[in-house]
């Protein structure tokens, strides 16, 4: 038979265990205007859309959207060392990359930016998701294809899972974007949601 105090520190000890195994992780997203729901209602983003997602299939993940429309991987790499550390997230969301393409900055620049935060991620114990874009056809055919290969090289360089492009499936501008047939429409989202969702959820599982 058990003694009073024993009990409670054993009893302690199974809560503990329990608490620890039911503790609500965090999926940080760090992304551009396409994850920030630029030109959307609030709440109608792929990203409100995962978190949903995740709470109907009753994950125990929360979703944190740290992504900022206009954001650059320079500027992503800035922000990523202090939300590692105010929230450790156990999944890191990497949509990051498009601004720089737009603006034609160095691919070695994007791609060095890219690795670090990758590196970042996960020595601080997170797993990465990669989410790569593509560029129109109007930047040159060697740009775009270089950009396009340049997630694919980090994905198998840094050995960390990858969606190849995003917008996926989005092959329809008047039905799926924004008058500035850039930002995809609320329509898009659930589309976009499916590009991320099953590489994302064997990990969640």
């Amino acid at each position: 038979m058990l003694t009073a105090p024993l009990a409670a520190l054993l009893a302690s000890g199974m809560l503990a265990a329990g608490s620890a195994h039911s503790a609500t992780k965090t999926v940080l997203v760090l992304g551009d205007s396409l994850s920030a729901e630029y030109g959307l209602p609030r709440g109608t983003g792929w990203v409100s859309l995962l978190e949903k997602q995740l709470k109907t299939d009753k994950m125990p993940f929360n979703v944190l959207n740290a992504s900022i429309s206009g954001d650059t991987t320079a500027g992503g790499k800035t922000r990523l060392p202090a939300l590692l550390e105010q929230h450790k997230p156990a999944v890191v969301i990497l949509e990051l990359g498009g601004n720089d393409g737009l603006r034609g900055l160095s691919l070695a620049v994007t791609q060095s930016n890219l690795r670090e935060m990758i590196t970042a991620s996960t020595a601080s114990g997170a797993k990465v998701l990669l989410v790569g874009m593509r560029l129109p056809p109007n930047y040159g055919v060697d740009y775009s294809k270089r950009f396009s290969a340049m997630y694919q090289g980090l994905g198998r360089e840094k050995s960390v899972k990858l969606v190849p492009f995003l917008l996926e499936g989005l092959d329809d501008t008047e039905q799926y974007f924004q008058p500035d047939r850039i930002h995809p429409n609320q329509k898009a989202q659930a589309i976009m949601l499916d590009n991320v969702w099953p590489t994302l959820r064997m990990w969640l599982k």
